[in-house]
């Protein structure tokens, strides 16, 4: 994330919570993929808080690599095939799962795709401007059409789907893309992440069965946090 390894925490804290709450909400086996994303979102955030921290410090290159690994595996292996099938899932309407199952076939070779990088290339976390660029040697070749297909692939699903109100989270992880895109375009993997992370808040909503859940929300976030009788 951006800004500093503080709101790395606390962003990541925060969607944690959150992602327990629409864990709650998930009532069917199907619906337990797309209810754990902003769970894994939240993880993922505090790893870049945490490789904030060893960037600027000496001595702690395992843990370093350690976060590093975590974040980059989660956004570039993780969301490509996760995204479409976890909506696949929750699809009840065949012609769209025939599509959906195509998307999963490409987010899948996206991902095989950049597995095979980070096992065999470089990546260096490098602290520029108040944002972590991650940079990198991967073959110059397939980096744009990667890179198409990445934007492509956890986002096209959503507007596949026939899953009431999936189309809102479409539309602000669409947004966001488009404005990580055009302003903080070298620091696309980090930024993009945070704002995909913020806007997975409107999962529990996807979930819910109406706007007033939202309210019911906040109340299992401040129960996670502040629990009413923390173990002494």
């Amino acid at each position: 994330m951006c800004f500093s390894a503080q709101a790395s925490f606390t962003g990541g804290a925060v969607i944690t919570a959150i992602g327990i709450a629409t864990l709650a909400k998930a009532e069917k086996p199907a619906q337990i993929p797309f209810a754990s994303i902003p769970l894994i979102f939240g993880i993922q955030q505090c790893a870049e808080g945490v490789l904030w921290i060893t960037l600027r410090s000496d001595g702690y290159e395992r843990l370093q690599n350690a976060a590093t690994y975590i974040f980059l595996i989660t956004a570039l292996v993780i969301w490509p095939t996760m995204m479409p099938l976890s909506i696949r899932l929750m699809e009840k309407v065949k012609p769209r799962k025939i599509i959906l199952a195509g998307l999963i076939a490409i987010g899948g070779l996206l991902s095989l795709y950049y597995a095979y990088c980070l096992l065999f290339y470089n990546v260096t976390p490098q602290i520029q401007s108040f944002h972590i660029n991650y940079v990198n040697d991967f073959p110059g070749a397939l980096v744009k059409t990667a890179f198409v297909v990445y934007m492509a692939a956890p986002i096209a699903p959503l507007f596949v789907s026939t899953v009431k109100r999936m189309w809102l989270f479409g539309i602000l992880v669409t947004v966001s893309c488009i404005v990580t895109g055009i302003f903080f375009a070298q620091y696309l993997t980090s930024v993009w992440c945070f704002f995909a992370a913020m806007i997975s808040i409107t999962i529990y909503w996807v979930l819910s069965g109406a706007r007033s859940e939202v309210k019911q929300l906040s109340k299992e976030i401040r129960s996670i946090i502040f629990p009413a009788n923390p173990i002494t």
